[in-house]
């Protein structure tokens, strides 16, 4: 069974970038409840596997509830951590490490956060825009619809399969009672709470993988 994680700050220390009521919202209301979902349908199944990771990896084999709530499941546990409160980092920029690995695959800074933009921006309807690290350690820029993510065997996400190391929810329930209909301006904000840190931690996690 998978137990609904600690946020590590308040709900109104990402404000005024992502707001209070949202943030209440989206981690007691839908984060909690794809959890719950998730343990229910893997009771269904009899399901002993202890791994988020492995369920996903092999989704094709699950049904329908399992891909849904294991992937909301899974992207939620991922998108709290890399954000931060501005008093621990967030917003800061990469560590020059990581800057340089950025540059490298995609040509700038600007360059990267432009195409990152772009992803989450046309994503049509609800999904996810990940950076990711593929089989061959590389980098790579991708969006899925729905609660689908790179790690999953059938997600639509260009042919590219990967780790997620940096993801943003474009779900309208993650910022549409603060900007409404602006995603792009959501978009713009989530620079001022992204967690490099963690970012990175999860890029040399990937790297081992």
């Amino acid at each position: 069974m998978f137990d609904l994680p600690d946020l590590s700050y308040a709900y109104d220390a990402l404000e005024p970038f992502i707001d209070v009521e949202t943030m209440m919202v989206h981690y007691k209301k839908h984060h909690k409840g794809y959890t719950m979902k998730l343990n229910d349908a893997l009771k269904e199944l009899k399901s002993t596997e202890t791994s988020i990771e492995n369920i996903l990896k092999n989704i094709s084999k699950y049904p329908a509830s399992v891909r849904n709530n294991g992937g909301g499941y899974y992207n939620h546990c991922l998108f709290w951590t890399i954000m931060a409160p501005k008093s621990n980092g967030g917003g800061n920029k990469p560590s020059s490490s990581f800057l340089n690995l950025l540059e490298k695959k995609f040509g700038s800074y600007d360059k990267f956060k432009e195409l990152f933009a772009k992803e989450a921006a046309t994503r049509f309807g609800s999904g996810w825009a990940w950076l990711c690290v593929d089989k061959d350690n590389k980098l790579f820029i991708c969006s899925t619809p729905n609660q689908d993510n790179p790690l999953m065997d059938i997600a639509e996400n260009k042919g590219k399969k990967g780790m997620p190391i940096l993801g943003l929810d474009v779900w309208e329930h993650a910022y549409y009672l603060k900007y409404q209909n602006k995603r792009p301006d959501y978009i713009e904000a989530f620079w001022n709470v992204i967690n490099w840190k963690e970012v990175e931690r999860r890029y040399n996690v990937a790297l081992k993988k």
